[in-house]
């Protein structure tokens, strides 16, 4: 399986395979029987590539398990974010751990494989393009992504049923022992901007979240109500302050590139099979993210890929209502 590039033509062949790539995938959702099977089917093009996952592999304990198992098998390295979905307590989980508990579950699980988790000590990808520092992140959100003019979480929340999006997250992603999931994210928010901060200064890195840093991601949503679920405004300028390389999300399905203050910003989700078929690529291939493919401006870039991504934006972000949703 080939790794998708954007912005710029491949490199030549065989530069990946002799010193390895830094490939990044999300929202892997492997209870579909179809991304379960692109998943059995990835294999790295070289034995040196590391792979980014940045959330939502699947629901179930059991099979996050089995996801990160395979895929610690086959790269050099896995780095991981937890998303929303692994979050989440369903009750046909044997594992009925909640919030703060469930997390921290999965992170033992993690490291029982080698997948390095937000709470393990940063690697530094020394490879082509490098050395960058790769950051894995658990931030959440804190509803700060609201509609212009409403100023409380309680008035966008009430909009949003209005409109008939409610995230799924309200029934089933428990913060225990937080009060709220903005409190949960608050106290994720200090933690990790100390533990950005106590970086050497000028140390590289690569940002990698489950929802988006920055709210200009969601601006495309076909229901807007639902950026109340994706990120914080108090991100807003990470990726200048910690000198990002590149930042890599998911969540929102709708794969792209975007490049602000000279950063690209790598959306980078598999998503649902319904999805799929609007899309100009096919699905499963990770995004490489080392060694770039190349310079855009913003612009030209934005550009290119909200053309490529406008049909597959109603569909994606239609998931968004109801029950199941990003």
């Amino acid at each position: 399986m080939a790794y998708e590039t954007r912005g710029a033509a491949p490199p030549p062949t065989g530069r990946s395979t002799r010193s390895g790539s830094l490939v990044a995938l999300s929202d892997l959702h492997i209870h579909y029987a179809e991304n379960r099977r692109i998943v059995e089917e990835l294999r790295p093009e070289s034995d040196r590539d590391w792979l980014l996952v940045a959330g939502d592999v699947g629901e179930i304990v059991e099979e996050i398990e089995w996801a990160l198992t395979l895929l610690a098998d086959r790269f050099a390295k896995v780095v991981w974010a937890p998303g929303n979905h692994e979050l989440w307590t369903p009750r046909e989980d044997p594992v009925q751990l909640r919030g703060e508990r469930r997390y921290r579950h999965l992170v033992e699980l993690c490291r029982s494989l080698g997948v390095v988790t937000p709470e393990d000590p940063y690697p530094v990808w020394e490879g082509e393009g490098g050395p960058v520092t790769i950051a894995p992140l658990f931030l959440l959100y804190d509803y700060t992504f609201r509609p212009p003019g409403v100023t409380s979480k309680e008035v966008a929340l009430a909009r949003a049923e209005e409109a008939g999006v409610v995230c799924t997250d309200e029934f089933l992603l428990h913060p225990d022992p937080y009060p709220s999931r903005e409190e949960w994210c608050r106290a994720r928010l200090a933690l990790t901007e100390a533990r950005l901060a106590a970086l050497p200064p000028g140390t590289r890195t690569v940002l990698v979240n489950h929802f988006p840093l920055v709210r200009k991601p969601t601006e495309v949503l076909w229901h807007p109500e639902f950026a109340l679920w994706c990120g914080t405004e108090a991100t807003a300028d990470w990726h200048r302050r910690f000198h990002a390389a590149a930042v890599v999300y998911g969540h929102l399905h709708i794969p792209r590139t975007l490049t602000l203050d000279g950063v690209p910003f790598e959306e980078v989700s598999l998503g649902y099979p319904r999805e799929w078929r609007r899309r100009t690529t096919p699905p499963g291939r990770p995004v490489r993210i080392l060694p770039a493919a190349g310079t855009a401006t913003e612009t030209a870039t934005e550009t290119a890929t909200e053309t490529a991504t406008e049909t597959a934006t109603e569909t994606a972000t239609e998931t968004a209502t109801g029950t199941e949703g990003p």
